[in-house]
């Protein structure tokens, strides 16, 4: 256990010394190096996370355990572009520490089996995916030019963002949902079509929705609490159907995300114009 200790907390100070060693970089580079960063640090929390399970050499660990610490490292990179250069580094790097050694933590514990299944090992995992989607939808907007409006809220056009930033934004949290979304989805159940259908409906959501808060010009920090919300009732109501409902349920699904995709995008072109 000691040397699993020293392990995350290794790795925890290897991430955070990434994340502030990008808060000198500007985007695009900022964007190439998040990615890069998302699949360090998913490999290297494998490697963690394989000392945590007594027989992760023969069954290896599950996809959906590197998800949420890796998701929590490039959401800490994004939140430091917020951040001035100076000493509020140091607060702020110290609060990206405990976010990503907590959700390495609560991840080992569930795969070790410290954690007892049930209600108790769904609740502190959720609790880490609640946290880490805020963190990274902030981050999100925070990295790309114009994602963080400072005008009033209300119906207005999008201003100050360009749309191939606009593009990026939405397609950044679109993936920071559908990761976050099959870590939750994978702790109901393990049938692969049912976890993969809830993280790619749920990412579409998410999208659309940030695609319309930033078209309405939602100022600051609420248009990612309210990200978190759609994630949230999402994800709810995909855990309270049925196993023999869901089938059917897909194709109103699509259907339903299909027609909100264009009605947002349509609304949001004519707002800007």
């Amino acid at each position: 256990m000691h040397g699993r200790t020293l392990d995350v907390r290794g790795l925890v100070l290897s991430l955070v010394l990434l994340v502030a060693l990008s808060r000198l970089v500007e985007p695009p580079l900022l964007w190439g190096i998040a990615g890069l960063l998302l699949v360090a640090s998913a490999v290297a929390t494998l490697q963690v996370l394989a000392g945590a399970h007594p027989s992760a050499g023969s069954i290896g660990v599950p996809v959906e355990f590197l998800l949420v610490p890796s998701v929590a490292a490039v959401a800490s990179l994004g939140v430091m572009q917020l951040v001035p250069l100076g000493i509020w580094l140091v607060p702020a790097l110290a609060g990206a520490g405990l976010l990503i050694g907590r959700t390495l933590r609560t991840e080992a514990a569930v795969l070790a089996g410290t954690l007892p299944a049930g209600p108790e090992s769904r609740q502190a995992v959720m609790g880490g995916i609640l946290l880490v989607a805020f963190v990274a939808f902030v981050g999100a907007a925070a990295s790309v030019p114009g994602g963080l409006p400072d005008v009033p809220g209300g119906l207005l056009p999008s201003e100050g963002i360009r749309l191939r930033n606009l593009v990026i934004l939405v397609g950044s949290d679109g993936l920071v949902a559908g990761l976050l979304a099959y870590r939750a989805a994978a702790i109901r159940g393990n049938v692969l079509r049912a976890v993969f259908w809830s993280a790619v409906s749920c990412a579409a959501a998410v999208a659309i929705a940030a695609l319309g808060l930033r078209a309405m010009a939602i100022p600051r920090l609420l248009g990612p609490a309210l990200l978190v919300i759609v994630f949230y009732l999402w994800d709810s109501i995909h855990g309270a159907v049925r196993a023999d409902e869901r089938d059917a349920r897909r194709i109103w699904e699509g259907l339903l995300l299909a027609v909100a995709a264009v009605v947002v995008i349509t609304w949001s072109q004519n707002a800007a114009g």
